[in-house]
């Protein structure tokens, strides 16, 4: 297949990237320097190599400069952290068309460690940049990364419950994915925790520092995978890529379980996702529930040719960030719109009202409203209700009501 589908897992310590069906893959730091005498860019080891022999200067921490609107001056000029993202991005996907002897992205999906509407907003603007169309760029969580590259595996893999843990240099996450049966449709709910014992990576130089890791690891595990059926466990993370001083806690995970480790386990998932959207069927038929994917479904009672029915607006298990809908209604006999909001437990559905303060009034189905929806979060719905009148008779008027509603 000619182009490349990405997936890349992109945090402040470090980036990954890998290509579907490709064998090579990257990890580097996400570091970026500007050369001083040529003006050239690097990033990654290149980048701490210039630096150290006092010819380049360095900016790390990109992901926090872009959540805090941050700058960094180099020769002399000042770059916002945007600016530095894009140009660090445009460096790393080079690696792999120069690799692949390939320019064309077909699709990429970019992978964090938390989803954020701002940083998503930034690495779309980076898209731009890139020259990739919007519609080839899809953001998720390392959570979804991680439901994806195991529904990728044989089913013996996900047959039960699976857990990840994954040690980076200043955090340890731990998520865990249990396939629900017996719906109409698979249903894949995934959770995320970040884990309060969570320990700098340098404890690891000292055996007595080694022990406490191990200590602390295997707490973890006893709390976490206790009284539950896993078939397997992944290991991820910096912090893994050597074992020798996790005795403990790897006897305690090696009992009755199948313990796997890979490195690239978020990005992998993310490029399995990748060539997902290519197919026109998908290969993976369920629904979706974890960081980055809304948890009810939004719907409003129509009528329409007599017949009453659930407009659906936006369902489980969509990605929040892409989900968007526009529907024009005309009301009936109401001078509000309604909502209703199904959670996983039907038992807690409700109903969300929300008033056409400032509409005029007019005689019965002849306002038309337009309807925009989309979300802020997973958990916060913004709803835009705009008055489009009703033909000559009733034009439309300024009226606009806009609330964001807690779902």
């Amino acid at each position: 297949m000619d182009g490349l589908i990405i997936g890349l897992d992109l945090c402040d310590a470090y980036t990954r990237l890998c290509c579907h069906e490709r064998e090579k893959t990257w990890c580097l730091p996400t570091v970026i320097c500007r050369k001083k005498d040529d003006d050239e860019w690097y990033v990654g080891e290149e980048a701490y190599a210039y630096t150290l022999v006092g010819e380049g200067i360095i900016v790390d921490k990109l992901i926090k400069m872009v959540m805090k609107d941050g700058t960094a001056t180099l020769g002399g000029v000042k770059y916002e952290g945007t600016t530095l993202l894009k140009i660090y991005l445009k460096k790393i996907l080079a690696l792999a068309k120069e690799e692949f002897f390939s320019d064309e992205v077909k699709e990429l999906v970019i992978t964090l460690e938390k989803v954020e509407v701002k940083l998503m907003d930034a690495l779309m603007y980076c898209a731009d940049y890139l020259e990739i169309p919007r519609d080839r760029v899809h953001i998720i969580s390392h959570t979804e990364g991680f439901v994806y590259y195991v529904l990728s595996q044989k089913k013996e893999v996900w047959n039960n419950q699976v857990a990840v843990f994954d040690l980076s240099e200043d955090s340890l996450h731990y998520h865990e994915l249990k396939v629900q049966r017996g719906m109409k449709l698979m249903t894949v709910v995934a959770e995320d925790e970040a884990l309060e014992e969570s320990f700098n990576l340098d404890i690891l130089n000292t055996p007595s520092g080694g022990k406490l890791a191990d200590k602390i690891l295997s707490s973890c595990a006893e709390r976490l995978l206790s009284k539950k059926l896993f078939s397997s466990i992944f290991l991820t993370g910096k912090g893994f890529e050597r074992q020798d001083w996790a005795g403990d806690f790897m006897k305690l995970l090696c009992s009755r379980r199948k313990v796997y480790m890979d490195q690239e386990l978020f990005a992998r998932g993310a490029a399995f996702k990748g060539m997902d959207y290519l197919h026109e069927k998908t290969s993976y038929p369920f629904i979706c529930v974890c960081e980055g994917r809304l948890h009810s479904t939004i719907s409003m009672k129509v009528l329409h040719k007599n017949r009453e029915s659930q407009l659906i607006v936006a369902a489980a298990g969509d990605n929040w960030y892409e989900s968007r809908s526009s529907v024009d209604l005309i009301v009936d006999n109401q001078d509000y719109v309604e909502f209703l909001v199904t959670p996983m437990d039907p038992k807690q559905k409700k109903l969300v009202k929300i008033p056409l303060e400032g509409f005029p009034k007019r005689p019965e189905r002849t306002t038309r409203v337009g309807i925009s929806v989309g979300f802020l979060d997973e958990k916060t719905m913004a709803v835009v209700l705009k008055d489009k009148g009703f033909g000559e008779l009733f034009p439309a008027s300024d009226a606009v009501v806009r609330q964001e509603v807690m779902i």
